[in-house]
């Protein structure tokens, strides 16, 4: 091989070479990616979860506790006439209010009320309590949470990662598809929801089979999520683009590798998602008043079944005869 052609074979591999050890990509990967990368420590306690962690899922959700509210929560604050006779009490509170970072809220000319810590239930005692002290009326308020401050976070190779708000009912799925699903240059293999925990404390990861969840509907890694639960999308390493050709259609390490098809697609063994109760409080709901007035204790009313003398209702073939049913 001539000497000059060998020379221009060993600048262009050191030309190539160096950029990809320095992290660069030429080619549309590096050799070292500088960002979403999964280190070493979260490795290992990735590999020291339990492979089926007993956490909520898609399946079998959780209902989340009673909302404590607390600074950047949006509510809505309402006063309730309480004169017997329908008139309006004549007071006036900023409707749409945000908590503040101090906790309170501000009611208008009746000052500022603390209600960081507290239920929807005991705000409204609290701001009713400071309302009623200085007008010297019975006035009802009603608070309600419109937007919580909760939040779950995509981060990584996601289309548009960032922070969106937790309503109570996203999956791991519903979070990744809100960030406008993986780039291409998304590992299907590297991704785990990240739980907070309290410093120097154990950790909790749980890893993601996107495959699973997508192609074969596998809720197993389709985590119910919770309030500052993050979600973590590794990139691609060299090795992976490489023998993407070769490896890319395997089932991941962490993932469950037997998947049998059900025999009868009908024979589903879930139709809805079943919540998990977590010991929230129960409000007893107050049985109406008779129709004729008198006062019914609460839980003595009967429920009403249709018997043989209960006329049954009428059949229509076609539009309603209104001048029937008056007479």
């Amino acid at each position: 091989m001539n000497i000059h052609v060998k020379n221009r074979i060993f600048v262009l591999f050191h030309l190539t070479l160096f950029p990809l050890m320095g992290g660069c990509s030429l080619l549309g990967f590096s050799a070292y990616p500088v960002a979403h990368v999964m280190t070493k420590d979260t490795k290992d306690v990735l590999a020291n979860t339990p492979n089926y962690p007993d956490v909520p899922r898609e399946l079998s959700k959780e209902v989340q506790a009673n909302h404590y509210l607390q600074p950047g929560d949006e509510l809505l604050v309402e006063t309730v006439v309480m004169d017997p006779d329908g008139n309006d009490p004549g007071i006036r509170l900023p409707a749409d209010q945000q908590v503040m970072a101090d906790g309170s809220i501000d009611i208008g000319a009746f000052g500022r009320v603390v209600i960081a810590s507290m239920t929807l239930e005991q705000a409204e005692a609290s701001i009713q309590r400071v309302i009623n002290t200085k007008i010297q009326k019975s006035v009802q308020v009603n608070v309600r949470l419109i937007q919580p401050i909760h939040r779950y976070y995509v981060i990584g190779e996601v289309n548009s990662p960032g922070a969106y708000p937790l309503t109570g009912n996203e999956t791991v799925l519903d979070a990744i598809m809100e960030a406008g699903g993986l780039t291409a240059r998304a590992s299907a293999c590297d991704l785990l929801l990240a739980r907070p925990t309290d410093p120097c404390s154990c950790r909790i990861t749980l890893p993601v089979c996107y495959r699973a969840i997508t192609q074969l509907g596998d809720t197993t890694t389709n985590y119910h999520l919770k309030p500052g639960d993050r979600i973590f999308v590794s990139r691609q390493s060299l090795c992976e683009e490489i023998t993407a050709y070769v490896r890319g259609g395997k089932t991941c390490d962490r993932c469950c590798k037997k998947q049998t098809p059900c025999c009868d697609p009908r024979a589903s063994t879930f139709d809805m998602p079943s919540f998990i109760d977590t010991g929230m409080e129960w409000i007893q709901p107050i049985d109406p008043p008779s129709s004729d007035g008198a006062d019914v204790n609460q839980g003595d009313s009967q429920s009403v079944r249709p018997t043989e003398e209960t006329p049954r209702p009428l059949e229509f073939d076609g539009e309603l005869d209104f001048g029937m049913l008056l007479q």
